[in-house]
């Protein structure tokens, strides 16, 4: 039963013995959202009542996506945080290259697609500051998830309409092969 910042105390017992009467339960347990009254006990009811289901995947992995979809919306992830309303969400990433060098970095080369050149210009902002910073957001991430220093080597393109064409929502993932 919820809502119950709005009543007295006499009223939720009165609504507490309406509901038994209505329906056979184990427990009722009133609460508000509002307010978090009495949500810790319904979160740990229910917990308590589901089934441990089967591991699907080993407890150290942490995505079922490839690595470089993964890098992608995160990058993206920093681009729409940090743009807001100036870039709409017409910004497509592709990882290009992936590859983990000889001394262990591993590099990624990525690609920002936009569809008019004054994105492309908010994007890469005054002296590359808007780059640097989706740069150096996406990187902490990358290399938190991935355990290994990131050279994140970001390129913005525009390509007009890319939206509408099915190779390159192909090719950045958004559509099946």
């Amino acid at each position: 039963m919820n809502k119950i910042d709005a009543l007295t105390r006499e009223q939720i017992t009165e609504r507490l013995i309406q509901y038994s009467e209505m329906m056979a339960a184990e427990e009722y347990i009133p609460i508000s959202a509002l307010t978090g009254e009495n949500l810790e006990r319904l979160l740990e009811l229910l917990k308590s009542r589901l089934p441990e289901g089967p591991a699907y995947f080993p407890p150290d992995m942490v995505t079922d996506q490839p690595e470089r979809f993964v890098i992608a919306e995160l990058v993206r992830e920093k681009i729409l945080q940090l743009t807001r309303e100036e870039v709409p969400h017409s910004v497509g990433v592709v990882v290009e290259e992936l590859t983990e060098r000889a001394n262990g970095l591993l590099y990624a080369r990525v690609t920002i697609l936009v569809e008019r050149e004054s994105q492309k210009g908010i994007l890469i902002g005054r002296g590359g500051s808007m780059l640097k910073e989706v740069g150096q957001r996406s990187r902490e991430e990358i290399e938190v998830l991935f355990g290994t220093p990131c050279y994140l080597d970001l390129w913005v393109k525009v390509r007009p309409g890319w939206r509408n064409r099915q190779a390159e929502l192909r090719r950045l993932g958004y559509v099946e092969p």
